[in-house]
């Protein structure tokens, strides 16, 4: 509706001299000479419209996401759930349940994928929390380069990370003396290694803003540092460790590609079941039965770390960040960290770059010569190594787009203020929903791709359209937690000003959370890159036999005979790290200042 100047049914009356200390936008007004009347609507009328208007910008900016989410996550993920719960003619049939949870197997599987998650998340926080002191808490050179270093781990795909491992601890490696290639223990200490930075960043950016006046008051009533560490530190800091252990927890039990590449015949855990049920038995009932299974864990780990995780938020909007310079008395977390960084994060990456040298006829370059060659692509051709790294470049910047196009207003629908009960919610309820890809395994999502898209349109099969759409789905979590603290940092006041002022909901958009949204999008963007060019997962399902993505092929090398197919596994997982740790390092660096929650949001 365009506003005429004399309109007579919008003549406003004379007009207050003063903005109300209520700050609500003043009942009558007119527009500054030259001004936009559009922009300045008095405000009886903008009260009357107003909030009918914004409700229907942001159904239309909420449609978008939601139809996303509903139709490449919720339908997939309930048709794989719903195969597991009825039968061939579509009844329900619990048979299949009882069937597969009858069976020892099922149980030894279920027990070692909780095992291996509780032991993973354990080791995680013994490790994390000195990192998370150093790192945060103190000040020293050099502190800013180990914060983006221990972020690498995170952001490295888990085909990277189980390589890395196997280059260390195979028999011909650094410390194959120890005999830990292909165990358990291995699998846990890549879960670690993996997990590594998310306790660090989440706990550290809490305990940089914890006032150290309360320590120091615990010191002089003769506490000892250890008890003042226990009795006052960790109590402030139980929200973020909680949010970091339930978190860890959960990427260690959808580790599919660590536990693919690392763990020999019978280290197993529900994910490796559901894709040896539906890839070596073509039994996809009694996959979606396991599926189920790991799905009602992830929802437990995500209720923890959704719940947790507000605490934390609250937390963090206290108090500045501050560090101090390092001191003698931080000399035991100092050295735990660094030998964490060195054999835990620095010893994998060192021993794969090495390993990727060494070939059949010695040290020398052999192995990246054969990347581009027909030896890399198979036993009857295809893919070869440089080309599953373009297909994966062109795949996952297309799945950032995606990410992008659906993450941002899903963000700016999470960060808007609102009152009422419902409105909150609701706002609840879509940040619930937005973890569940995040812990829903992404084989679980490739799975769910086959037996709803594939299934109802089969010439999506293999057309390479459904790729990065499920790696989106998959990217989708991390891009939104990246961009709701630096959403969240935007005063309020400064929306209210601007719609004191006359602007309309979209102008405050643009003028107010725009630049903020904008210096997030860098950080979101490498997120979303990141993932998507190392997904496993779900690709896997997916991608063509003649369209192969580097990390889909990395594991097939890996498990050929053959020295030459073993040296251009460990090539390509040394550029695919490189690649990604350079995306990363470079969107470390475009991370908004004073935005520390932002390593929160993983």
């Amino acid at each position: 509706m365009s506003l005429v100047p004399g309109d007579p049914a919008l003549v406003p009356t004379p007009a207050p001299t003063r903005v109300p200390a209520s700050g609500r936008a003043p009942e009558t007004g007119t527009a500054p000479p030259g001004g936009d009347r559009a922009d300045v609507v008095p405000g009886r009328w903008r009260r009357a419209a107003g909030p009918v208007g914004r409700g229907l910008v942001w159904t239309v900016v909420a449609a978008v996401p939601l139809a996303f989410l509903a139709v490449f996550f919720l339908w997939p993920v309930g048709s794989m759930l719903a195969r597991g719960v009825t039968n061939a003619a579509g009844q329900l049939d619990l048979g299949a349940f009882a069937e597969v949870l009858a069976e020892s197997r099922t149980w030894r599987l279920v027990g070692q994928t909780l095992g291996l998650a509780v032991a993973g998340t354990l080791g995680s926080l013994l490790l994390g929390l000195p990192g998370a002191y150093v790192l945060y808490r103190c000040r020293f050179p050099g502190r800013n380069l180990l914060r983006g270093l221990s972020t690498v781990p995170f952001v490295l795909p888990t085909v990277v990370v189980g390589t890395a491992f196997r280059a260390l601890l195979a028999e011909n490696g650094p410390l194959g003396f120890l005999g830990l290639d292909q165990t358990l223990t291995a699998v846990v200490l890549a879960m670690v290694f993996f997990n590594f930075s998310v306790v660090v960043r989440q706990v550290g950016a809490l305990w940089s803003t914890l006032d150290p006046r309360t320590g120091e008051a615990a010191r002089m009533l003769g506490a000892s540092p250890w008890r003042t560490f226990v009795t006052v530190t960790v109590p402030a800091l139980g929200p973020a460790i909680a949010s970091a252990g339930s978190l860890v927890f959960l990427f260690c039990s959808t580790a599919f590609g660590i536990v693919q590449t690392l763990g020999r015949p019978g280290v197993g855990t529900l994910e490796t079941e559901i894709y040896i049920q539906t890839t070596a038995f073509l039994d996809l009932r009694t996959a979606a039965v396991f599926s189920t299974l790991q799905f009602v864990v992830v929802i437990l780990a995500v209720t923890l770390a959704n719940r947790f995780r507000a605490g934390t938020e609250t937390a963090l909007r206290l108090r500045e960040p501050t560090s101090h310079p390092l001191r003698r008395a931080d000399a035991v977390p100092f050295a735990v960290t660094m030998l964490t960084v060195v054999l835990l994060i620095a010893a994998p990456i060192v021993a794969l770059v090495a390993r990727s040298f060494q070939s059949s006829q010695g040290w020398g370059l052999r192995n990246y010569e054969l990347l581009g060659s027909s030896a890399g692509s198979g036993f009857a051709g295809g893919t070869t190594v440089l080309q599953a790294l373009e297909h994966s470049v062109k795949i996952a910047l297309d799945a950032t787009v995606i990410t992008l196009v659906v993450g941002v207003p899903l963000a700016l629908l999470l960060t808007r203020p609102v009152r009422s009960r419902w409105a909150v919610r609701a706002q609840r309820l879509f940040d619930a929903a937005i973890m569940l890809p995040l812990g829903v395994s992404a084989v679980t999502v490739g799975f769910g791709f086959v037996v709803s898209l594939v299934a109802s349109a089969p010439q999506l099969a293999y057309s390479g359209a459904l790729v990065p759409l499920a790696q989106a789905v998959v990217a989708l979590p991390l891009v939104v937690r990246s961009l709701v603290p630096v959403l969240r940092a935007v005063d309020p006041r400064l929306r209210e000003a601007a719609a004191v002022l006359g602007a309309s909901p979209g102008r405050v958009l643009r003028t107010v959370d725009g630049p903020f949204l904008a210096r997030g999008l860098g950080l979101a963007a490498g997120f979303a890159f990141a993932v998507s060019l190392g997904e496993f997962g779900a690709t896997t399902f997916l991608a063509s036999p003649d369209y192969q993505t580097l990390p889909v092929l990395i594991v097939r090398l890996l498990g050929r005979p053959g020295e030459d197919n073993y040296g251009m596994a460990m090539a390509g997982s040394v550029i695919l790290a490189v690649l990604t740790a350079t995306v990363m390092l470079v969107c470390e660096r475009l991370r908004p200042r004073g935005a520390a929650g932002t390593g929160a949001g993983f």
